[in-house]
């Protein structure tokens, strides 16, 4: 096994979850950089890897010897790090959402494609193991025909998560609120599960109760498919605590569901059953981070190995955007918005 030298830009909040995978696949990587423009992050994060050098400018480590660059860095620089990366021979897992405009990222994917380097999109819950049995159900045809679904994500973000915060709740660094900061995982699954081409939104935001920000807490919408099946979402960061987030699809023959990492199947003329995730043995942080990242990064490296493909590359990673945007969209000009 290829041993491949990984670096890391942003050492903020999720580099917990980095962290952590690092050490866990101490045997497969070198981590040779740490990159945040707060030296004493990227310090405090070198300092747990052996030879791991502290930057505060990303462009220092745009090495030839790098393998993979990791971006856990504000939304809105994502694309010219990404580029600037894959055009130095540089494969890039970039956390969601990789832009906040399409514009953007097509560019990364253009970038990638011509390039021929691999660009990854963290979308970690689809690889929760109830998740993954759901999808199969559907592609066999045991829910027959998929007829709605539904996403429910009611999350507590006070003040203090956007005062301590340059970049949060901003329209042009994080793009938008709770929909492309939150809601957006729920999205990436539900349109991924659905497995249609997304036809037409409609949908509406709002600020209720963040008068310190100008961005979104509280998000609905439908989305309409052209399979037919219709998708009901609403998400909110006013609630009182962090509720586990519940998903359904509704088939002819049955229907299925996650509560966080819970999953659940009641197909018919068949009993009811529940599918508890297996984890690959690591857990960082709250808990509706879940615990697969590890097992999308394992996946993105073995693809740079040349062991098999990485399932979330650029254009899925698009998919859950342009939904996004499609709501604000919707949302300002209060009608459907055909995609």
């Amino acid at each position: 096994m290829k041993i491949l030298n990984v670096a890391i830009v942003g050492c903020g909040r999720i580099s917990e979850v980095y962290r952590s995978i690092f050490k866990e696949l101490k045997e497969e990587i070198n981590v040779v950089y740490a990159v945040d423009t707060d030296i004493a992050k990227a310090e405090n994060f070198a300092k747990d890897f052996s030879g791991c050098i502290a930057l505060q400018d990303y462009r220092e480590a745009l090495q030839e010897n790098i393998d993979v660059l990791h971006l856990a860095t504000p939304h809105y620089i994502h694309k010219e790090m990404a580029v600037e990366a894959m055009k130095k021979g540089i494969n890039v897992l970039t956390e969601k959402p990789m832009a906040i405009s399409l514009i953007d990222a097509d560019e990364m994917i253009n970038t990638s494609e011509r390039e021929a380097i691999k660009l990854g999109v963290i979308f970690q819950t689809r690889y929760v193991k109830g998740c993954r049995e759901i999808k199969r159900l559907i592609e066999e045809g045991r829910l027959g025909k998929l007829v709605s679904a539904r996403s429910y994500l009611s999350w507590k973000r006070d003040a203090s998560y956007y005062q301590g915060s340059d970049w949060k709740g901003t329209w042009d660094k994080e793009g938008g609120g709770v929909l492309i900061d939150q809601a957006i995982h729920s999205i990436d699954r539900m349109q991924w599960l659905i497995g249609s081409k997304a036809k037409w939104v409609e949908g509406s935001v709002h600020n209720r109760n963040h008068p310190e920000v100008k961005v979104e807490d509280t998000a609905e919408a439908l989305i309409g498919f052209e399979s037919g099946c219709t998708y009901h979402l609403y998400a909110t960061n006013c609630y009182s605590y962090d509720a586990p987030v519940e998903l359904e699809i509704v088939g002819e023959k049955g229907r299925a569901g996650l509560k966080q990492d819970l999953a659940w199947v009641e197909l018919m003329d068949e009993p009811y059953y529940e599918i508890k995730d297996g984890y690959d043995g690591l857990k960082v942080g709250p808990g509706y981070w879940g615990s697969s990242h590890i097992t999308q990064v394992k996946e993105f490296y073995n693809s740079v190995r040349g062991a098999g493909d990485h399932e979330i590359d650029g254009y899925e990673g698009r998919k859950a955007l342009e939904l996004v945007l499609s709501i604000y969209e919707a949302s300002a000009k209060k009608e459907r918005v055909y995609i």
